[in-house]
């Protein structure tokens, strides 16, 4: 009697497992199926950016820094050159803004970000989710205007107010090698205050360790479809306009500070070309 049950529970277990299979193997064919005659948007295979990897920066010795200056610098988005930078709500496929990529990263706690760009005070993630974001509470009235209840309005964050980033950059003279350099040092998004109409920095990042992030997001090329980019080639191969708003000076004052209107474009030019001129110099002599 034993041996009829054990048999009868065996057959059970062996066809319920060819049912799985059978029903496995219909998946897969389905799945393969679902693919081949997906219609490719390309006329070649793509290879994902998140296979690239940091290129590290070489080794700079302090003995071999024969100059260096600090500078700061605006990237306006509304530039043409800078038109990669503007969100304009577009749901691009592959490509990502870099306000997201930044938000995203800070949010998820991927980055460390900072108050400043001295990277004393730490950011939490929670305090970055909070800007331009939140409930608003709306009074809710009847047409004699009589107060009838309250409702809240969940307010997202609006990319589109971000359309303006500065970067903080040391310029060096390296001995070693007889070229002049630059290092980004750090990075931050400027979020536009309605109420005192002025764009604030929403937090800094350390660029040498977001590169780690910006390596694994593309962006668009305008100059060829063929070759790919991300944010991290972008800033390294210093695709992008921007303009010098303050250089490291004994008051750690701005240029705004003490100059207006063309007067600070001019400054902003001389500080520009006073680099460009000192690796002349160091060449003539």
């Amino acid at each position: 009697m034993d041996l009829i049950i054990k048999s009868g529970i065996m057959k059970q277990l062996k066809l319920v497992l060819v049912l799985v299979v059978i029903l496995s193997t219909a998946a897969v064919r389905a799945s393969g199926q679902a693919d081949e005659t997906m219609p490719r948007d390309l006329f070649y295979d793509k290879i994902a950016p998140t296979e690239k990897e940091v290129i590290p920066y070489d080794n700079v010795r302090e003995a071999d820094v024969l100059w260096q200056k600090r500078i700061w610098r605006i990237i306006d988005s509304r530039e043409k050159m800078n038109l990669p930078f503007k969100y304009e709500g577009i749901d691009w496929k592959d490509l990502k803004p870099l306000i997201f990529v930044l938000r995203d990263a800070a949010v998820s706690g991927e980055i460390t970000v900072y108050q400043e760009d001295n990277f004393k005070v730490v950011k939490l993630p929670a305090d970055v989710a909070k800007i331009g974001a939140g409930n608003d509470t709306i009074p809710l009235t009847d047409l004699d205007g009589n107060y009838i209840k309250d409702t809240v309005l969940v307010r997202e964050f609006d990319p589109t107010r971000v359309s303006k980033y500065r970067i903080k950059e040391d310029w060096f003279f390296d001995e070693e090698t007889s070229t002049m350099q630059v290092r980004i040092i750090a990075i931050a998004p400027l979020y536009y205050d309605d109420q005192i109409q002025l764009d604030l920095p929403m937090f800094w990042a350390h660029y040498p360790t977001a590169r780690n992030v910006l390596v694994k997001q593309e962006v668009f090329n305008p100059r060829n479809d063929a070759v790919r980019l991300t944010w991290d080639d972008l800033f390294e191969m210093r695709l992008f306009s921007s303009y010098i708003y303050k250089e490291s000076n004994v008051f750690d004052r701005r240029i705004q500070d003490y100059l207006t209107g063309t007067d600070a474009l001019r400054e902003s030019d001389r500080i520009k070309q006073d680099i460009f001129e000192y690796e002349h110099d160091v060449w003539s002599y």
